[in-house]
């Protein structure tokens, strides 16, 4: 099930992303996120891919019932690092047979709890080398790339990194799914420096709400990091210790956020789930398409 040419319509798509559960009480109550969220017509879902490819089984897994039950089409990302060719072009023979036809292709992180890693031995190097392999392969996928709107983390000069973005598009990628954001300035900034590369694919915004302080203070320490608008840090600082009133907080900046995008002509919207549906169903039955 391939999912281009929803993204290449002139309404913009809803989709949602969910990580593999560690046992089968998690899958069980994964499955039911999915059906209720099903119930919003979803374009696509789909399902990350654990550092070093440790949760290679679980997502394919996650991704065959989802399938098989929903009949949503659905996403497998897939990483590069700790993979072999041989070991690649199996998952890929796998998931074709899945009847999977789009893949979203990262570099990945290396395995947890090895630092001493050595990138030198992996036969992919770069996501666009991965890009690359699947695009070559014997079965055709449609293939999907990260985008960053706030920068990439790897590479400070954002000239540089749109050179590399660009080479990597180039291998072969048909559309684009950003990392999350909390300004729109930095998407709308982000999709002019893509046009202004000669990069004119679909490009699927990615959206996660804040429902607690916790969960910004974790995006905020990521490598990556995280840039929050004073709006939106207002709003969480008035609310001060009300759980609910902070949820609130965060899931209104979100909805202005995506209604917003929405008005400005996005490819679609990507809500980071975080395998629950309540958060994800307000903010998407608030907004007009």
């Amino acid at each position: 099930m391939a999912i281009l040419s929803s993204l290449r319509a002139s309404r913009p798509t809803l989709s949602f992303e969910f990580f593999p559960p560690k046992n089968d009480k998690g899958s069980s109550d994964l499955l039911e996120t999915v059906t209720e969220l099903g119930k919003l017509d979803p374009a696509f879902v789909s399902v990350t891919y654990g550092a070093g490819g440790t949760t290679r089984e679980r997502t394919r897994e996650v991704v065959q019932r989802i399938i098989r039950d929903t009949n949503v089409p659905t996403i497998p990302h897939l990483t590069c690092i700790g993979h072999t060719r041989e070991e690649m072009s199996d998952i890929l023979c796998q998931y074709s047979e899945d009847q999977v036809g789009t893949i979203l292709a990262l570099r990945g992180d290396p395995p947890r709890g090895r630092p001493d890693y050595d990138r030198g031995a992996d036969d992919f190097q770069f996501a666009a080398d991965l890009v690359a392999f699947i695009k070559d392969h014997s079965h055709e996928f449609e293939i999907g790339v990260a985008g960053f709107p706030e920068g990439h983390p790897g590479t400070q000069n954002r000239l540089t990194e749109m050179e590399y973005f660009k080479a990597k598009v180039d291998q072969g990628a048909d559309y684009i799914c950003t990392q999350l954001f909390f300004d729109n300035h930095d998407f709308f900034d982000y999709r002019e420096r893509c046009q202004l590369a000669g990069i004119n694919l679909p490009i699927v915004a990615g959206i996660m709400p804040i429902t607690t302080i916790s969960s910004m203070k974790r995006m905020a320490d990521l490598a990556a990091g995280s840039r929050f608008p004073a709006k939106l840090l207002k709003r969480l600082y008035d609310a001060g210790d009300d759980a609910a009133a902070i949820r609130q907080a965060g899931i209104d900046h979100a909805i202005e956020q995506c209604q917003e995008l929405i008005d400005q002509n996005v490819s679609g919207l990507h809500l980071y789930t975080l395998n629950k549906s309540s958060a994800t169903r307000e903010i998407a039955t608030a907004l007009t398409f």
